[in-house]
């Protein structure tokens, strides 16, 4: 069961794909009607706004919401862009421009999703177009090349550099993937003759049509795993749908020769995430508290700005000394926060609180499994190292929305707060409304539908206080819990008179 695995779950509205290492949930991808990723579209767009004060400008593709291009962002290829209040030298980087000297509003404009919408923020989007195949990306506008941070051998850097710079088109750029490790000048051809073949395509899909619109949609969640996250060490890919299996086994053999043989179609009774029991680690991927092996935890908070990590002790006690204590399990929480950190998808700053560690060697020690750890995620981390007040800090590119997000909607009682009012909270409050009630309508009594916790803090802790409202207002006061109410919840039913009354507990038997 060990070793690595995709599995992928479609269902008819949704698709998820599961990586596993080891059997550890490692990352999750979802797509369906809800959350269709974006990341990796090109799309014709049109320039609603061109800000100077920000440098950057909001471009409409056709969402709900505009895109957002930094000045950063603008490739500085003078065929594509012409360069406004300059002389004549070449402009090697578009940071050194005010971005109303390069666009304006109104002006069409080409761009590729770099970051999918979060929260209340657009798409981020570039002009430096970016093309993936098997074993390198294209980025036609720009001429570069580059070797994936993941190869870290310099030997096999140097011979991969140059083969890409034999083999790419001149002005246009080349990255080498990870997944090029190993293979020679013939194997990149025929990817880097696909990819030339579609920017010739987006090129000419440019000046057609209206205007905003997609020139290019980058393939379904399946696909991308795949070609993204395929290496020789993936032993399976299980998919639970016929008709996903014997499509993707088309572009797999096509994608990697023999990837094949490890492909296989799961046919039993059960949910396949329940079998290989992905669905239980989800749900712990969503929660506050993480526990550690040792007995250990951690506490991640997430706020619109960053995500702090808080590492405590909990019940591992430790056998040696304080200092022993302290280093072991700060040592498994920096493997488990690099493990969550991919797994829930973090973007942003990131602060974590390890326990306090008086010896700089332990603290090196900390930094250095916490970085190794890092090394196994594909998206960009750096970390920056303690502060002086203790914490570490770091950072993590954002690409798409938090895990939690796409599976959690804020909480329409606490709003997010993690936190609702206490009984006597509530009691307190409901008392107002019935004075207000009262005191306008001239009520003869109210009947209070609560929540049972309330019900009963009202009444046993409180039944002064409920006569003491009653003399005071010279009104009837009667409270009924409520099993379906939330703890916040109540009605209350106005009675103008006795008569009211009886009819009331009438209509209503089991009052």
């Amino acid at each position: 069961m060990l070793g690595k695995k995709i599995i992928v779950d479609v269902q008819y509205d949704q698709t998820r794909v599961a990586l596993l290492e080891d059997d550890e949930l490692v990352e999750l991808y979802m797509e369906g009607e809800e959350n269709q990723g974006i990341v990796g579209n090109i799309y014709r767009g049109k320039v609603e706004n061109v800000l100077p004060g920000m440098q950057a400008a909001f471009v409409d593709i056709g969402l709900d919401k505009n895109a957002f291009l930094y000045v950063g962002d603008i490739t500085s290829d003078q065929s594509v862009f012409e360069f406004s209040g300059e002389g004549d030298e070449s402009i090697k980087d578009t940071k050194d421009l005010s971005i109303d000297n390069i666009i304006s509003r109104g002006q069409e404009i080409t761009v590729q999703v770099l970051k999918e919408p979060i929260g209340t923020k657009g798409p981020r989007v570039t002009t430096q177009i970016t093309l993936p195949g098997r074993y390198l990306v294209l980025m036609p506008t720009v001429n570069y090349v580059g070797v994936s941070r993941r190869i870290e051998e310099e030997e096999e850097r140097k011979r991969l550099k140059e083969i890409a710079e034999r083999i790419k088109p001149g002005n246009m750029g080349v990255i080498v993937r990870t997944a090029a490790q190993g293979k020679d000048q013939e194997d990149f051809i025929q990817d880097m003759d696909f990819l030339c073949r579609l920017w010739a395509k987006i090129q000419v899909k440019e000046w057609r049509g209206k205007v905003p619109r997609v020139l290019y949609e980058d393939r379904d969640v399946i696909y991308r795993t795949i070609r993204d996250f395929y290496e020789p060490d993936i032993d399976k890919i299980i998919i639970n749908s016929r008709a996903e299996y014997e499509r993707t086994l088309e572009f797999a053999g096509v994608l990697f020769p023999g990837l094949e043989k490890k492909m296989e179609l799961f046919d039993k009774p059960m949910g396949v995430f329940q079998y290989y029991n992905i669905e239980s680690k989800i749900e712990k991927a969503i929660q506050k508290k993480v526990w550690l092996k040792n007995g250990g935890y951690l506490i991640i908070d997430t706020t619109e700005a960053l995500t702090v990590i808080d590492v405590n002790t909990g019940k591992f006690v430790g056998s040696k000394n304080l200092e022993d204590t302290v280093l072991k399990t700060n040592l498994e929480a920096a493997q488990e926060i690099a493990h969550q950190i991919r797994l829930r998808d973090i973007g942003g700053i990131i602060i974590i609180d390890f326990i306090d560690m008086n010896q700089e060697e332990s603290k090196n020690k900390v930094l250095e499994v916490l970085k190794n750890a890092l090394k196994k995620d594909r998206t960009k981390t750096n970390v920056i190292g303690f502060t002086g007040l203790g914490l570490v800090e770091m950072t993590r590119k954002k690409v798409r929305s938090r895990l939690s997000s796409k599976l959690l909607k804020p909480c329409p009682y606490c709003h997010g707060t993690g936190r609702v009012y206490s009984e006597s909270m509530v009691v307190a409050r409901i008392e107002k409304e019935i004075e207000n009630m009262v005191k306008t309508s001239n009520l003869w009594g109210v009947v209070v539908e609560v929540h049972p916790n309330v019900a009963r803090s009202w009444t046993e802790d409180g039944e002064k206080n409920i006569e003491i409202l009653e003399k005071s207002l010279d009104c009837k006061i009667y409270i009924k819990d409520n099993q379906n109410f939330h703890i916040e919840e109540s009605v209350i039913h106005p009675l103008v008179s006795q008569q009211d009354a009886d009819r009331f507990f009438l209509e209503n038997k089991g009052f």
